[in-house]
């Protein structure tokens, strides 16, 4: 067999475990979900898996790469369609508030990460994807003097935290029209930090 073929079944095998512990650990949760489950579910062997990950943390860590990785893309994808840094802020935040009710991605996004990751390891991978374009545009918003001048990254952290915090809080809220008031909220406070 050449390399080329097994490298070729090497990524075949992490993608499947992927996909499946992705599944798994968005339906179930971390916690609920053993490594037996997701070999016979990815139809690999347990050697297979420990081959591309050193455990069941280790592939989730695989997984919420691939879910921060995704969501960040949708919301730059949404927020560069304006070419106004004021409006690629609003449209930013207001799909990542969208994004972020999916059940799925709030479980393996904001609730398991921080648990199995830590907290340090979670913020970490979050900076290197939608954290870093939230950063960018405010430098960019203070940089033009629209938002008054101040450290970037404390304010970034501040409205990172807060849209965390609410897409929480949308997880467990019943009310249909929460999201457009969560987002209506949003606005307000970004509002604020406008330069008139």
């Amino acid at each position: 067999m050449t390399q080329g073929i097994r490298a070729q079944q090497r990524e075949q095998t992490r993608q499947a475990l992927v996909r499946e512990g992705r599944r798994l650990f968005s339906a179930l949760g971390y916690g609920s979900v053993g490594l037996s489950e997701i070999v016979r579910a990815a139809g690999v062997t347990k050697g297979a898996l420990y081959h591309q990950f050193s455990g069941k943390a280790d592939l989730f860590r695989a997984v919420l790469e691939q879910v921060q990785q995704e969501v960040a893309e949708r919301i730059a994808e949404t927020a560069d369609v304006r070419e106004d840094p004021w409006d690629q802020l609003v449209s930013g935040c207001r799909a990542f508030l969208t994004v972020s009710t999916d059940p799925a991605i709030q479980r393996i996004m904001l609730v398991d990460g921080p648990a199995v990751l830590g907290w340090s390891e979670w913020r970490a991978m979050n900076e290197t994807t939608s954290g870093r374009h939230l950063a960018q545009v405010l430098g960019d918003l203070i940089a033009e003097g629209r938002i008054a001048a101040q450290p970037v990254e404390p304010l970034t952290h501040l409205l990172s935290g807060a849209m965390n915090e609410a897409a929480l809080w949308l997880a467990a809220s019943a009310g249909p029209g929460d999201l457009d008031a969560t987002q209506a909220a949003l606005v307000a406070m970004l509002e604020a930090l406008r330069v008139r």
